[in-house]
């Protein structure tokens, strides 16, 4: 018996009747890199190999993006047509294209359950960072250490330096700001729940879930709208709340987007919903739909996404010039090792990080910073990739965009994989800090906050771009991969052979010695 479709799917293949998320990434890919390198465009299509060779493609999107400063709003115009023709939504047995979602029969209506947190504090901002509650010197101090070091860019460090010298930002009482994925353990619920704010919650109808964000709700000062298929009583209580509340972003696109559109408040979308696999890239899909829907009727919204460090990047011509300079700073030993090792490992570890500059029509040269890592897979690239082009272009037709690298975070999407985890627990060798999720969460909504506040901030249309690959490159936290030596993903891998003998073997106090001698 055939399995009925409902909600948002990769295309069926019409002779097999079965999907495929890699030959629908590499057209997506393909119609992307049409208008600026036909070679690839038709290459990609070809490719065999797709799960191992797909970083050549995404990087040759950021070479082309960086030559002109058209490509990049080409490659974003090409690359969203294209996703949004080419995925299906599937309603009481009917098909629609996804690009059709928003006009499909029987749109039910989505009722909103408002709660007050109990809190009365003023709202405050800290970093917790290692054990401590970073505030005022310490933090400003932590700010400079991260800077200096390679950790975060300097864009970010004036970016948090300037939230510090306004915390009147953090009251948030005039702002409504929409989570999509507002459970997520990466996101900032936790801090605008402490900051007056008014949230839409956007999340599974699941009882875990909402008790969740329940909690957080009540013991803060913010007030909470969150959807329902139910009228829900206002004396309805907060066990039977918790199995009543919540949507399905692959299945109620069009319920969201028609609820989103009819609140009369000005509203901020962040885009923060995360799922395994080659759902990731529908749930982008589901959130770029709604999220687009929502800006048409409400021009006046702003997007807020946070970018995967584990990327590929134009960066300024200053990172690939540090970068440089670390590689011809190694100590004598750690040539001599890294040279041994990357020919035991068949030059699979500890490649040199391409530092060629790419001259751009705008009269600047920029480089490019490959931190792909190849074992989190081509959806996962996809599904970020969407975001940026979206960002990309909504900031290219005058929409106010937030959107940041956030650090590399031992969240458990990413600890579950124990490579990635082990990768992270050894990525300290090359000077890369991969950040507890309670330290993101602190850093990436404060970014949020500057990027919607500041005047100056390049989030806002009035001010210019230099290059629209400089939207992703300003407020950078990457956590040191920018400035690696090596080439990142052929360094990881050692990091995370190191990371599982660092847990039984002192290697630490080894590893130093051999960088200064």
């Amino acid at each position: 018996m055939s399995k009925i479709l409902d909600g948002l799917h990769f295309p069926l293949d019409p002779h097999t009747g079965k999907s495929s998320s890699s030959k629908t990434g590499q057209s997506i890919l393909s119609e992307a890199l049409s208008l600026v390198d036909h070679a690839n465009a038709q290459a990609v299509l070809e490719d065999k190999n797709w799960r191992k060779n797909y970083p050549h493609y995404f990087k040759a999107l950021v070479e082309h993006g960086i030559r002109s400063t058209q490509n990049p709003i080409h490659i974003a115009t090409q690359g969203l047509h294209k996703a949004q023709h080419s995925f299906d939504f599937y309603r009481d047995g009917k098909k629609y294209l996804l690009k059709d979602v928003m006009d499909v029969a029987d749109i039910q209506k989505l009722y909103t359950v408002t709660i007050q947190g109990k809190s009365t504090a003023k709202p405050e901002w800290y970093v917790p960072y290692r054990g401590q509650k970073l505030q005022g010197q310490a933090l400003l101090d932590q700010i400079t250490f991260w800077q200096d070091a390679g950790i975060v860019e300097e864009s970010h460090a004036d970016a948090l330096r300037k939230v510090i010298a306004h915390p009147e930002w953090f009251d948030l009482s005039e702002k409504t700001m929409v989570l999509f994925g507002a459970a997520s353990e990466a996101g900032p619920l936790s801090w605008l729940a402490k900051w007056k704010a008014n949230i839409i919650a956007v999340d599974l109808p699941n009882e875990r879930v909402w008790t969740k964000i329940l909690k957080i709700i009540e013991n803060g000062n913010a007030t909470l709208h969150a959807p329902s298929l139910e009228d829900i009583s206002v004396n309805t209580s907060q066990n039977e709340l918790t199995q009543k509340l919540g949507v399905n972003l692959l299945t109620q696109i069009p319920e969201i987007g028609h609820w989103l559109a009819q609140n009369p408040h000005k509203l901020n979308l962040a885009a923060i919903a995360y799922l395994d696999g080659e759902k990731h890239v529908r749930v982008s899909m589901a959130m770029d739909s709604i999220m687009s829907y929502v800006s048409q009727q409400k021009p006046d919204s702003s997007l807020m996404y946070m970018c995967t460090p584990t990327d590929i990047y134009a960066v300024p011509k200053e990172v690939i010039e540090a970068s440089g300079e670390k590689f011809k700073r190694r100590s004598s030993f750690e040539k001599l090792f890294s040279k041994g090792i990357s020919t035991i490992s068949l030059k699979h570890f500890f490649q040199n990080h391409q530092k060629t500059l790419i001259s751009s029509d705008n009269g600047q040269a920029y480089g490019v910073a490959d931190c792909m890592v190849v074992e989190q897979g081509p959806n996962y690239a996809l599904a970020k990739r969407l975001q940026q082009w979206r960002a990309t272009l909504a900031r290219h037709q005058g929409q106010k965009v937030c959107i940041n690298i956030a650090p590399s975070t031992t969240t458990y999407s990413v600890t579950k994989n124990p490579l990635l985890k082990a990768a992270f627990n050894g990525a300290r060798l090359f000077d890369v800090e991969a950040f507890d999720p309670e330290t993101t969460n602190a850093i990436m909504a404060a970014l949020w906050i500057h990027d919607l506040r500041n005047p100056k901030a390049l989030s806002h249309p009035e001010n210019d771009l230099e290059h629209p690959l400089q939207l992703m490159m300003d407020g950078a936290n990457h956590g040191g991969l920018w400035r690696v030596a090596y080439l990142a993903r052929t360094a990881l891998p050692f990091a995370a052979i190191y990371g599982f003998a660092a847990n039984k073997l002192p290697l630490d106090k080894v590893w130093s010695k051999v960088k200064k001698s």
